[in-house]
């Protein structure tokens, strides 16, 4: 029975869509979102210049037929509704979960990548069924305050790609607009203020980092037999350059009310702090929740991802929402990564390690994941990689088994290195941690310029031209790696350099190809514990 009233439905919206097609100007468009039918959403969207009282009378039939809940927007169409539409939720119970979905929320939780959510009861009851009917859509936003995202981004990052793994569709904010703005969430002082040409630099190169990342998971990681939603990488820039203060204020500050905005954590931290708290700063919740509802509008997006310092600013938007919409709109919290001392692994902790390969390269990275304490080894392989949870145990129960293989901190520094450097990346990495803790010559061989530069960031890089008959001292006096006069060759001869990881005592001895300099023109020299010293060799 419900089948056939279901027919009728979908028959009557066709009838008037054809009806409007013959009109001179087409003025709706009937799209069905899921095929899904517990809680199944169905919308009508329209154009500007659409009558509204059609879409209410579309609406209002398929209400009688089906016992369908209708939403419409509030308020009338204006600046903040670029397009109006109309929700139709039908109410039936049938029940067609997509297993992908229907574990995601306990899967991440599980796994810890998920800490609360807003609703509170949103995770329970309500959220489920709406990732259960029918693909959504998630964002979380980044702002652009330094030219990298760091590793307390990347969990965010993460959060994106196992809803997109389950089928959704996922929005990467920049704010180029917001990172002027400044957040003042967990910050004890305002930021400073970044030129124009700044933002835009590091909007790009975030931008570029972000697509790498997609990328990278897409061919590595993703199952190919399952179904992979879509990803757009947005800067909210592109829709406030065309705002005028007066009128941003008028249309979205009336749904703000000062008690509320005041009693937010981050607000009353920084009023208590002595700096206080500026304007700017103040208004930031309003900007993230009009965000929130842009996309909202746009991309019909009804999640949101965010650290937990970004709690109220998620309640901002589900509050804005509620009250220009009244669509049900949820927000999702990750927990903010910290060191083993307790701090948080962001750029303003003054411990970053960064996304961008020329500011932590992909050596330095693997190392960080490496060194992480024993302790920390099995919360970080849930967070950060994509191995199932028995895999994650089998590690776990391999290293306990035997301790000094260190397997479990091994595939972890190596499945988030191939994740934000691709397969090369890992491969470098693993060349630098064989040419630096375990002498491999062969290693060194295999490095380019490049590699060698970002294992050792202090060490000076020549390039010399390769003279017949160079010799040790020469070389070592060519880069100033050793003074002048007898102490350089003393030096020498009491056995404080090394060349390619051999010590070279002989200070008169000619260089020799393959030896001295390996095969890809480079030596590596070092004078005492720490002192390195690259030499690119060119032909005469």
């Amino acid at each position: 029975m419900l089948c056939c009233y279901l027919f009728c439905y979908l028959n009557h919206l066709l009838i008037a869509v054809a009806t409007l097609r013959t009109t001179a100007k087409p003025v709706v468009a009937l799209v069905i979102q899921s095929h899904s039918s517990r809680g199944q959403s169905t919308f009508i969207e329209s154009t500007q210049n659409a009558p509204l009282p059609l879409l209410v009378t579309l609406s209002n039939m398929a209400v009688s037929m089906l016992r369908i809940r209708c939403c419409v927007p509030r308020h009338a169409p204006g600046r903040l509704l670029g397009r109006k539409r109309v929700f139709l939720t039908l109410g039936s119970e049938f029940h067609c979960s997509t297993p992908a979905a229907s574990g995601l929320l306990f899967s991440l939780y599980k796994r810890g990548v998920l800490k609360d959510s807003f609703p509170e009861n949103a995770a329970q009851d309500q959220l489920p069924r709406l990732l259960q009917s029918a693909p959504q859509t998630v964002y979380c936003g980044f702002d652009p305050t330094a030219d990298s995202l760091h590793v307390g981004n990347l969990l965010a990052i993460i959060g994106l790609l196992h809803f997109r793994s389950a089928g959704h569709h996922v929005l990467a904010l920049l704010g180029g607009a917001t990172a002027q703005i400044g957040d003042p969430s967990g910050k004890t002082s305002e930021r400073e203020r970044l030129s124009a040409d700044v933002l835009e630099g590091n909007t790009r190169r975030i931008r570029e980092s972000v697509q790498r990342i997609f990328t990278n998971h897409e061919a590595l990681f993703h199952d190919p037999s399952r179904p992979l939603g879509t990803v757009d990488v947005l800067n909210n820039r592109s829709w406030y350059k065309s705002w005028g203060v007066v009128d941003f204020l008028s249309e979205t500050g009336r749904h703000f009310r000062m008690g509320t905005m005041l009693s937010r954590h981050s607000v009353q931290s920084r009023l208590k702090s002595p700096d206080g708290m500026s304007l700017t700063e103040f208004t930031y919740q309003v900007f993230q929740a009009y965000d929130f509802y842009h996309l909202n509008q746009l991309y019909g997006c009804r999640i949101q991802l965010g650290g937990t310092d970004q709690l109220g600013n998620l309640m901002s938007g589900h509050e804005y929402i509620h009250k220009v919409s009244g669509e049900e709109v949820y927000g999702l919290t990750i927990p903010l990564v910290t060191s083993s001392t307790g701090d948080k692994l962001g750029k303003t902790a003054g411990n970053a390690v960064w996304l961008n390969r020329d500011k932590t390269s992909p050596f330095e990275l693997y190392q960080f994941f490496l060194r992480q304490p024993d302790a920390s080894v099995e919360g970080y392989l849930k967070l950060f990689t994509f191995l199932p949870l028995a895999e994650v145990e089998r590690l776990m129960q391999q290293q306990r088994e035997d301790p000094s293989k260190r397997l479990a901190h091994k595939r972890l520094a190596a499945e988030v290195t191939k994740l934000v450097h691709g397969k090369e990346g890992l491969q470098s990495a693993k060349r630098c941690t064989n040419a630096l803790y375990h002498s491999s010559v062969e290693a060194l061989e295999q490095m380019s310029d490049e590699e060698l530069q970002e294992l050792f960031r202090e060490a000076p890089f020549h390039e010399l031209y390769l003279e017949p008959g160079t010799t040790v001292i020469d070389a070592c006096r060519k880069v100033s790696a050793i003074p002048d006069g007898p102490r350089g060759y003393q030096m020498i001869s009491d056995g404080a350099v090394w060349i390619n990881h051999r010590r070279e005592d002989k200070a008169e001895q000619v260089l020799i190809p393959k030896h001295h300099i390996l095969s890809n023109g480079l030596t590596l020299l070092r004078v005492g514990k720490k002192n390195f010293y690259i030499i690119k060799w060119l032909s005469l």
